[in-house]
């Protein structure tokens, strides 16, 4: 981190150590934890012309740790699932291909002036998500989920996995109200998939992420990555774990409420 003492490092690595355990708790619950990450590597990262893509790759490796302890924490959940959920995978990963692809090829300038509707949509998704949840017909039995169902839910998981790879900030409440008609069962086994879906995207994401700069294309901190990973592997774990023992509600007025002044700090900047 250029310009900066390193007292000044030490403290912008702890606070990002300690914004993505909260991040990945938030992950494991509903999503949105990247509103919290990705401002605070804007921050701290040096001044160059393509610091917000670093940023917004970086944060996308450093909380896929987190994604994988909350996809194991929530394993149990996961019991007899119907065997077609498993093609809700394969969109998953070309729609986080593209997404990433999009990242790495277009300008940088294009995704500096995309950051502040992307962060807007996020939060409008986040605050939007119980009102969401209402508008999703009640749940039909899974084994009677229609095939022209099911592609549609696949057809949006590949568009939601494209968003995911570009920015991703908030794909995990878009999954959970998809998921929410299909008849997968309660939230916690919605969040089961939904987490375990996230695991899929992000880690796509995060694989061409961390081979981006071989191919001539942005680069990564990894300093700031490896820091997150061992926060949000912590984070991760402690979420699913209060997930079962307290709402969300809280929790999502407070990252709504981060997200929409971002949003207005990067529109006025």
């Amino acid at each position: 981190m250029t310009g900066m003492t390193g007292a000044q490092e030490l403290g912008g690595m702890a606070m990002l150590a300690v914004v993505t355990c909260i991040a990945a708790a938030v992950n494991s619950i509903a999503g949105g934890g990247t509103l919290l990450t990705f401002p605070v590597l804007a921050a701290i990262l040096p001044p160059d012309p393509a610091r917000l893509v670093t940023a917004n790759a970086t944060s996308t490796i450093g909380l896929w740790p987190g994604a994988v302890s909350a996809a194991w924490a929530y394993r149990d959940d996961r019991a007899g699932q119907p065997p077609w959920a498993r093609w809700l995978l394969l969109p998953s990963v070309i729609g986080a291909l593209a997404g990433s692809l999009l990242l790495l090829v277009l300008p940088p300038r294009l995704f500096d002036s995309l950051v502040p509707w992307l962060i807007l949509t996020a939060a409008i998704l986040f605050a939007a998500q119980p009102y969401l949840s209402r508008l999703v017909p009640p749940a039909r039995p899974a084994t009677s989920v229609g095939s022209g169902r099911i592609a549609f839910a696949c057809g949006l998981q590949f568009l939601i996995a494209v968003y995911g790879g570009y920015f991703g900030a908030g794909i995990g409440i878009v999954m959970l109200a998809m998921l929410g008609g299909l008849g997968l069962g309660d939230i916690h086994r919605l969040n089961a998939v939904k987490n375990v879906l996230g695991t899929v995207v992000n880690g796509t994401a995060a694989g061409l992420f961390a081979v981006g700069p071989l191919l001539g294309s942005h680069d990564v901190s990894w300093p700031h990555a490896a820091v997150m990973a061992v926060a949000a592997i912590f984070g991760g774990l402690a979420g699913s774990y209060l997930a079962r023992r307290m709402p969300a509600r809280t929790v999502r007025r407070i990252v709504s409420i981060i997200g929409f002044t971002l949003a207005g700090y990067y529109f006025l900047r």
